[in-house]
């Protein structure tokens, strides 16, 4: 049975309908309304069924569930409950994983935070959220450990291991909004006014994109995902984790991506499906190629990439090595992941995110809010069920992206060629994407500028030749100042997450601006490329 989905496109508002094929699962979670029905399923039909792995042990279904149970008991005890938001700093684990569905059962808001975050990121998520509690997974986190002690969290064993956890917030109120009992996570993303934006992503969303997600790979319960991309990301979240328990296959478990681990893992024969961001394929080959050109991979049969525009350079070397298709996508975290994939059955020989996903519309939009004429770019608009519920204590920047009858402003350029493939052609603002995650300059510049003797500082992004991106930071200095340079990366190191600190710094007599003030970034991202040629492609 097949479902037709249509498009709307530039020429006449209708594309050519898309022909989906229905999801080859049991359909017994169609009526699933959490995030936590997915496994609660699996366990009650399929209990012995392996779940996760990490570090060599597997736990079932059965016992999975159990953890969540556990933890579910816990959490009601430190005085959790719906609407109330706990904060989860860790980095990929069962602890976190069991924590995160445990919320979910409960009606509370799990903010799932990267441990690699500085604390002063932390702490702005903490101070705009107002978390009941906060839960730390030290078991695999020095990280996680260090944000422990600074907030004087203490060991707790849970269902699924040892955590440690903050004495409960009796001043942090629950949400008792109409869509509060919707929300099913709350994603941080550094906004473009330096502040950190919370997407309110719902139960629907997620849930719909599990499904979709996992019907364009073929996921069978036979399956083994490798989980290296960070469940805090809503790529780790609905692409790798939900997206395989929907299917009730497994999750092979690892806190942070390295490339000896990750070819150790698809070493072992159990890996069949590998996803990362295009930076994470790249330090892939890299690796292979020092030791010899070959993969051992033998029940691969599934390589994705998505978080960042894909190069046909990386596609073509990829595939060469792997010997398997890279399919990619497109989405973010405003619309629960992606929205449009390249279907397993039909893989792309370009580098395009492939056909849009059941249930979701696109509009292209040109000059005047028109719509794009076919294979023009535009502004891309979409709606589905995946569309959030808006950013959190943000109305305005809630109305800004949203509009009354549905429609996300997605703030990306892209083009949708004649067979409903579509390409992203460009980035508005000034958005930079490092190793998959996004770097919004005003964040980088607000706390460049905080740096005693800064006078202004401009933050754009350059290319690399591993097709990714980095940061680069022109700075000037108040008359009579001297720049250390040395020092200056040692204060930004102790305030922002590694992948958002400059890998260039450059000081100016004067950054150039307009007469109006206005920075002239195409003019410094010249001069970014021009100082260093030998990184670009």
């Amino acid at each position: 049975m097949e479902q037709v989905i249509h498009r709307q496109n530039a020429v006449d508002g209708r594309a050519p309908p898309l022909p989906l094929r229905e999801l080859q699962m049991t359909d017994s979670l169609a009526a699933a309304s959490r995030i936590s029905d997915i496994p609660r399923h699996w366990a009650s039909v399929a209990p012995d069924a392996p779940a996760l792995t990490e570090q060599g042990a597997s736990l079932s279904y059965g016992v999975l569930w159990e953890a969540v149970r556990q933890a579910c008991e816990l959490l009601r005890q430190r005085g959790v409950r719906a609407g109330d938001r706990v904060m989860i700093v860790s980095e990929n684990c069962r602890e976190q994983i069991a924590f995160l569905f445990a919320l979910g059962e409960l009606g509370a808001w799990p903010v799932v935070v990267n441990a690699r975050l500085s604390a002063r990121e932390v702490e702005s998520i903490r101070a705009h959220c107002e978390p009941r509690l906060q839960i730390f997974t030290t078991s695999v986190s020095p990280d996680a450990s260090a944000h422990a002690q600074r907030c004087g969290a203490l060991e707790v064993e849970s269902g699924a291991g040892t955590v440690c956890m903050s004495a409960t917030d009796a001043t942090a109120a629950p949400e008792q909004s109409a869509t509060a009992g919707q929300v099913a996570a709350l994603i941080y993303t550094s906004g473009t006014t330096g502040t950190p934006k919370g997407v309110m992503v719902s139960h629907r969303g997620l849930l719909h994109f599990a499904r979709v997600s996992s019907a364009s790979r073929n996921m069978t319960p036979a399956d083994v995902a490798h989980g290296v991309l960070p469940v805090s990301h809503i790529f780790g979240l609905g692409t790798v984790l939900l997206a395989t328990m929907r299917a009730g296959a497994s999750l092979h478990v690892a806190p942070r991506f390295s490339p000896e681990q990750t070819l150790q893992a698809l070493a072992t024969g159990r890996i069949s499906i590998l996803q990362g961001v295009p930076h994470m394929f790249t330090r892939l080959l890299a690796r292979i190629g020092e030791t010899g050109g070959r993969v051992d991979a033998p029940q691969l049969r599934y390589i994705y990439t998505g978080g960042a525009p894909l190069d046909p350079t990386l596609k073509r070397d990829a595939e060469a090595v792997f010997g398997l298709p890279l399919h990619h996508g497109y989405g973010m975290t405003e619309y629960a992941g992606s929205l449009f994939i390249t279907r397993f059955d039909r893989p792309r020989s370009d580098t395009s995110a492939g056909e849009i996903v059941a249930g979701a519309e696109l509009r292209v939009v040109g000059l005047q809010g028109r719509e794009a004429a076919a294979g023009t770019p535009g502004e891309i608009l979409v709606r589905g069920p995946g569309t959030m519920l808006g950013y959190y204590r943000a109305p305005e920047l809630s109305a800004a992206v949203l509009s009354p009858d549905g429609w996300l402003n997605t703030g990306d350029i892209g083009r949708v060629e004649a067979d409903g493939a579509l390409f992203i052609v460009g980035r508005t603002k000034d958005l930079i994407i490092r190793s998959g995650f996004n770097v919004y300059p005003i964040e980088v510049e607000s706390v460049i500028n905080s740096y005693p003797g800064i006078r202004l500082s401009a933050v754009v992004g350059r290319d690399t030749a591993d097709h990714n991106e980095e940061v680069v930071a022109f700075v000037e200095v108040n008359p009579g100042c001297a720049l250390d340079v040395v020092d200056l990366r040692r204060y930004l190191r102790e305030r922002l997450s590694p992948y958002k600190c400059p890998a260039d710094i450059v000081e100016l007599a004067a950054i150039p601006t307009t007469a109006s003030g206005k920075l002239l970034k195409q003019d410094l991202k010249r001069m970014a490329r021009q100082r260093l040629p030998a990184a670009l492609p």
